[in-house]
């Protein structure tokens, strides 16, 4: 396969006999270096090496200013914004929301040499008339943004005018020195000719630029172009192309050289969705393998292009060992690395703090950083386990650096960590290169190579920033200076060395400009990724745009779709994956440039279209089971002979797997922070409540006067237990406030319950929240079973005893009635009496009666005083049975032991239930 630089440069060194007088011009660095192998390759004798430029280079030397770095950009831009603004001036960090945009749409301006007094006189007018109002009177806000509009010509030619004190320039400006610059430079270069190549989409400046010369000096221009696109009036791949043999007078007399003919040629290509990005490179990884097994020498030729740069790492992950020679051309993001986001945590950490601490989640989050771990290892290994739990068991929803600072070891590390307020700028980097030199020990005795060149870049880049706000003073708060780094952290890459024209190569999309390979594998193909989709990031509207000649997404895609093409020109074997799990964050549908190349005749033999994932089985719902083993049985005699209480019985009736997660191997629930009351703390708040209220009467009747007396301390009592059981959690204010007024409001409703109640009958309290275990007697099973509980509330009511149960959820009367006994163990929605039952069967064991009431107060629907137990002879009679006789207890204990010999039988498994 002949590349394109090699048709270059077959065409241009018979042609002048010598390159030393030749300068070539490209679009990019990348390209320049593999135009030096097409010389070597192709001259065959020791020559001087002509003069090589990307276009950017290119234009700097005929501007003869600079390019100004992102952060040389932003600096004068806001400079020039505090110069020019009439009014008060944004802070730094609003003004960075959308200085962008602006700065962007000024390189674009300068770049396609628009006339920035039309431009903005135009977008004022449109402001003006937007905001048209038949009120003679605007408000002050409609003033201020019309100001802005008014004035942005001004801000325009300041920033300008400031870069260009400097010797600096954006791009645009940059382009635009260079028009105004370019009969100065040629004066230099008489006796020169210049070659241009692989050129596609040119702004205004890059255009004119270009036509001068090659009307004016010994000049050549090379296009990277196939006919096939060019001859199609509606291809986008030939779009620009063909705009500028129409519109280019050196064209129309000289014509276009370079296109070819290629790819119209017999390709293998091979269209394969995969789901997720990830899947993408792992696939990717099968295919070098099979290269490398069927067609080892063709890796030297093969390219993977990344769609979306995102997936280098994994990509690099899944690349068969086997593959030595490696080339990356695209940097590793600095953003993406593991330091990164332990410094974003800990900005975030200090812009994001309330006056009274840190939200716990932010804490939790930021321990929880292998970094963290890291600069704790030696002197301070229980500090996070120590902070994690106190946050935990006290309930700390807000956390404060002394907290933090009493439960670490090592002050130093945690006074560093844990700023008691928040630091200035300044403050802030000089601590950061405090914890990256407490890092480079770590790194340094693990050997950590990688990590130690990830702490150069950030300590350069924490350094840079040092410098930055020494020099300008407006970055004065943290927020701001969050901004700024953000911005920087951006611009940052790791950089790989590899020999770039040996081995794989591994590039992004605009990497590949005038670069041929034998073997394509592009990755990513879908909308919103290839093309990157209809983004406007301008303050300028599209009519706009589209009448003074700027760039649109229409032009975009067009770039999109020639670079995509260009790829598949010279190439023999095509792989193009895309994701077939549609994500608006991450690309949508196959892109539509698939869709084309499935329609296109010339490539109907060609193509094979498939999804690249298993095979997938319609679900069995299978439900789990667990035999009983040695170890389970043993586990299961423990339990019984601690005794099973009615609450883990319920467990295995409603679902037997949560029965042997809680109960027997006692995997309780993960501890979490209360940020408001959980559900289970609310009800032990009732409980506790309840039984210091009624303490004093126990023994007694209770009395309107006595109870009256009790109904004061209310308050005082659940506050004090809500601080008993909630800890450190904070009542005073939101949901928690809310849950401590309902407590109150549902124990006041209870005793004004109460108090009716005493006055139509006589009330004894007997025992509160009373423990009780009783053997049962089950000769199925060779080991003793107990049975406990603890019973809230027993008393008597005009003689009949009465075991009561509280339940601050909902509780309807249907729960607590029975109608069919071989329901009682089996049915989920029974629970409530199955436990009311065992409660009656703990107290007749040792108290043995003739009648017992048993019921709940639902304290949801108090209104419905005490829900008791009940049995009905069958449905729809409405005569109910309200007392626990002694064959009712031999009814129920038929039905327990039922369910206790199932969980005891070492040949019955635990089996899941079916939800």
């Amino acid at each position: 396969m002949q590349n394109f630089l090699e048709e270059v440069v077959k065409e241009v060194w018979p042609k002048y006999g010598s390159l030393e007088d030749i300068i070539f011009i490209l679009p990019s660095k990348r390209a320049g270096v593999f135009l030096k192998r097409a010389i070597a390759n192709n001259t065959h004798r020791t020559i001087f090496l002509p003069e090589i430029f990307s276009i950017e280079h290119f234009i700097e030397k005929i501007s003869g200013i600079s390019y100004a770095n992102s952060t040389q950009q932003l600096f004068n831009l806001y400079q020039a914004y505090v110069d020019t603004n009439s009014t008060e001036a944004e802070s730094f960090f609003k003004f960075s929301k959308w200085s962008l945009t602006l700065l962007h749409d000024f390189n674009e301006i300068d770049r396609y040499l628009v006339s920035a007094s039309q431009l903005f006189s135009n977008l004022a007018a449109i402001q003006e008339i937007n905001h048209w109002s038949f009120q003679s009177k605007k408000t002050k806000m409609m003033e201020n943004y019309l100001e802005f509009w008014n004035s942005l010509e001004v801000l325009y030619h300041r920033f300008n005018t400031l870069l260009l004190d400097q010797g600096l320039g954006h791009q645009g400006l940059v382009y635009r020195k260079a028009c105004e610059e370019i009969d100065t430079y040629l004066k230099n270069f008489k006796g020169k000719t210049f070659i241009f190549a692989g050129f596609n989409a040119l702004n205004t400046a890059e255009s004119q630029l270009f036509q001068h010369i090659l009307s004016t000096c010994s000049a050549e221009i090379y296009w990277d172009i196939d006919r096939y696109f060019l001859d199609d009036d509606i291809h986008d791949a030939g779009y620009f192309i063909r705009q500028h043999r129409r519109d280019w007078h050196y064209l129309q007399e000289y014509g276009l050289k370079g296109p070819s003919s290629n790819y119209t040629k017999r390709k293998k290509i091979e269209l394969i969705g995969i789901p997720k990005n990830v899947s993408q490179a792992k696939f990717t990884g099968e295919i070098l393998a099979n290269i490398q097994k069927q067609q080892p020498e063709t890796l030297k030729s093969t390219a993977i292009i990344l769609g979306d740069e995102a997936l280098l790492n994994p990509l690099l992950n899944a690349v068969p060992e086997s593959i030595s020679s490696i080339n990356i051309t695209m940097g590793y993001p600095l953003a993406k690395s593991q330091l990164a986001t332990f410094f974003e945590l800990y900005v975030e950490l200090y812009t994001s703090k309330p006056q009274n601490g840190w939200y716990f989640q932010a804490i939790l989050h930021i321990l929880s950083h292998p970094y963290i771990h890291l600069l704790l290892k030696d002197s301070d290994e229980n500090t996070i386990s120590n902070i994690e739990e106190a946050i935990k068991k006290k309930n700390w929803v807000y956390v404060t650096a002394d907290q933090l600072k009493e439960l670490a070891t090592d002050n130093e590390m945690a006074s560093l960590l844990f700023m008691e307020s928040t630091p200035t700028p300044k403050k802030f980097i000089t601590t950061c290169l405090r914890l990256i030199e407490r890092l480079k020990l770590k790194f340094q005795e693990g050997s950590d190579d990688l990590g130690l060149e990830h702490l150069y870049r950030f300590y350069g880049l924490f350094n840079q920033l040092l410098n930055i706000i020494d020099r300008y003073t407006f970055i004065t708060d943290l927020r701001s200076f969050q901004s700024l780094y953000s911005e920087l952290l951006a611009t940052e890459t790791l950089d790989f060395q590899g020999e770039p024209i040996e081995g794989l190569q591994i590039m992004g999309m605009l990497e590949s400009r005038n670069l041929d390979f034998e073997t394509v594998i592009i990755t990513s193909v879908n909308e919103g990724i290839l093309p990157s989709g209809k983004s406007n990031n301008s303050f300028i509207p599209l009519d706009i745009k589209r009448n003074i000649g700027l760039p649109t997404y229409k032009e975009k895609d067009a770039i999109y779709t020639y670079h995509f093409y260009r790829l598949l020109q010279r190439a023999k074997n095509i792989y193009i994956l895309y994701n077939t799990e549609p994500d608006v964050l991450e690309g949508g549908e196959p892109s539509r440039l698939i869709n084309q190349l499935l329609t296109d005749e010339k490539r109907q033999g060609d193509i094979i279209h498939y999804v690249a994932s298993p095979s997938i089985e319609p679900s069995k719902n299978v439900l789990r089971s667990i035999n009983k083993d040695a170890g389970l049985v043993d586990l299961i005699r423990k339990h019984a002979s601690n005794g099973f209480s009615p609450s883990s019985l319920s467990n295995y009736i409603r679902a037997p797997l949560d029965f042997y997660k809680l109960n027997l191997l006692g995997i309780d629930e993960k501890e979490e922070v209360e940020e408001t009351v959980a559900a289970n703390t609310f009800g032990t708040i009732v409980h506790d409540t309840l039984e210091e209220l009624y303490s004093p009467f126990l023994g007694q009747y209770l009395t309107e006067k006595g109870l009256l007396e009790v109904k004061t301390n209310i308050k005082d009592l659940v506050r004090h237990h809500f601080t008993k059981n909630y800890l450190d959690g904070d009542i005073s204010k939101g949901k928690n406030l809310i849950a401590y007024n309902v407590v109150a409001r549902y124990v006041e409703h209870f005793i004004d319950l109460e108090i009716d109640e005493v006055s139509k009958q006589r009330i004894k309290i007997l025992a509160l929240e009373k423990n009780l275990r009783i053997p049962l007697s089950i000769p199925e099973v060779d080991f003793p079973i107990f049975l406990k509980g603890k019973l809230d509330r027993i008393d008597e009511v005009d003689g009949t005893l009465r075991i009561i149960d509280y339940k601050t959820g909902a509780v309807e009367r249907r729960h607590v009635e029975i109608v069919d006994w071989s329901e009682i163990a089996i049915n989920y929605d029974y629970s409530k009496a199955f436990q009311l039952l065992c409660y009656s069967l703990m107290y007749n064991f040792d108290h043995p009666t003739d009648k017992i009431e048993a019921g709940i107060f639902s304290f949801k629907k108090l209104s419905s005083g005490l829900l008791k137990f009940a049995t009905k002879e069958k449905k729809g009679n409405s005569s109910k049975q309200t007392s626990i006789t002694a064959d009712t207890l031999k009814f129920f204990e038929v039905e327990l032991n039922r369910l206790i010999r199932e969980i005891c039988n070492p040949e019955i498994p635990i089996q899941e239930k079916e939800s």
